[in-house]
């Protein structure tokens, strides 16, 4: 089988290479093709990944290219990983919030209404090549943020595409470890939106061992969040690290203005790594990687791209997918990010409990944003922009998503075809 992967010399590609060589007997995959427009990068990244896969004793090989047609061609399955604009960009998605009081992140909020303006046209325009080149049976896995956006963007599109993100498969290793289960014996009641979800149930054997960890590890779930501890025993849930952002905002607001951005820590890490990647020494995986985030995305990746292609039984994933009735207070063609049953046919998702208003709303009002908001990506436009913006929990005025929208569409610029020069 040959893999794809687009935005190949990213800095964690090298964590997906490590958990393809992990699973040489489940994912049956002999040709990788990272494509990058920065040579050096890819380069660096490719050279790195073959060592790592040589020293595993896997027969895979990776090759990198900057031709999207050349890379995808016989491709079973296409990994979407791109940052338009760089961590420069990210720097400003972070930091131009601030000025109107609001949180900035790169995936929620104005930061992230900015992200996806810039991403979703180079995404949909890749797609679109991905599918008259490797055929439509191909599967894209996007793992872009902000991943609800642009899976949905790619779902409205027709193009056979799946979401994914490395929050549910952290949480349930981590759940494992605390409970001294195996991780394959944790299945999650794992509801809401990318980076906007709640653990409801934690089920080992089919028992529900939540109260146990709110009981006994509540301390150490509540740092590992960010999320107060009794409010989590009160709620019965434990909430993504995202959620921070939306009940603790003021607070992450005064800490982020004090802060250095977290895009400049990546830079530096960025650095680093690719010194240490083209050291030819180097055949594993190095300690530094983990500074970099997304752990765990190398076996969520593998995991999934083994259910799309291997043409086995089902299996369950967290992924996001068209709600399709999951949620009756949702249209149907919202993208969620819930537990499904995946095969070669696609993602379906499982049946969940009704979902508690306390939770429902918030997810309720981000999706209405989602709309909003990927209208504006395609659509263009300064108003739809503000319209999106004021939309959103963590925005929300009228004065605020004004500036907002302007600051944001004046320092994105030369990523917006529609806002002139």
């Amino acid at each position: 089988m040959k893999l794809a992967v687009v935005g190949g010399g990213s800095t964690y590609t090298p964590e997906l290479i490590d958990g393809i060589a992990g699973r040489r007997s489940t994912l049956d995959v002999d040709e990788i093709v990272l494509i990058d427009p920065d040579a050096y990068r890819v380069e660096a990244v490719g050279d790195f990944s073959n060592r790592l896969l040589s020293h595993a004793g896997h027969p895979a090989r990776v090759r990198t290219t900057s031709s999207l047609e050349e890379g995808v061609d016989g491709a079973s399955a296409v990994l979407i990983q791109l940052r338009v604009g760089g961590q420069r960009a990210r720097r400003g998605d972070e930091t131009f919030p601030h000025a109107c009081g609001c949180v900035g992140q790169e995936t929620t909020g104005a930061g992230g209404l900015a992200k996806a303006l810039r991403t979703v046209p180079v995404v949909l325009d890749i797609a679109d090549r991905v599918r008259k080149i490797a055929g439509d049976d191909t599967w894209i896995v996007n793992f872009t943020n902000p991943v609800g956006i642009v899976t949905r963007a790619l779902l409205n599109e027709g193009h056979r595409a799946v979401g994914l993100c490395n929050v549910a498969i952290h949480l349930q290793r981590t759940f494992a470890h605390l409970l001294g289960a195996g991780v394959d014996d944790v299945k999650l009641v794992h509801t809401g939106l990318n980076h906007l979800s709640w653990e409801r149930k934690v089920l080992v054997n089919g028992e529900d061992r939540l109260p146990e960890l709110l009981a006994e590890h509540a301390e150490f779930l509540g740092e590992h969040v960010t999320a107060p501890v009794e409010w989590m025993r009160r709620m019965n849930v434990v909430p993504s690290y995202y959620l921070k952002y939306y009940y603790g905002h003021d607070e992450q607001v005064t800490k982020q203005r004090t802060e250095r951005p977290r895009a400049d820590v990546v830079s530096d890490v960025e650095e680093e790594l690719l010194k240490v990647y083209l050291d030819p020494e180097v055949v594993t995986k190095p300690e530094q990687l983990e500074k970099r985030g997304g752990a765990y995305y190398s076996e969520a990746a593998v995991q999934l791209v083994h259910a799309l292609t291997s043409g086995g039984p089902a299996e369950e994933h967290v992924v996001n997918v068209r709600n399709e009735g999951t949620f009756d207070f949702l249209p149907d063609d919202a993208v969620i990010e819930v537990p499904s049953l995946v095969d070669g046919n696609g993602p379906r998702p499982i049946p969940q409990p009704p979902v508690e208003q306390r939770f429902a709303g918030l997810i309720a009002g981000v999706t209405a944003y989602e709309h909003l908001a990927l209208e504006a990506a395609i659509k263009g436009g300064r108003d739809r922009v503000a319209d999106a913006l004021l939309a959103h929990p963590l925005v929300g005025q009228y004065t605020k998503a004004d500036q907002l929208a302007d600051t944001l569409v004046r320092t994105n610029r030369e990523f917006l075809p529609w806002a002139g020069a």
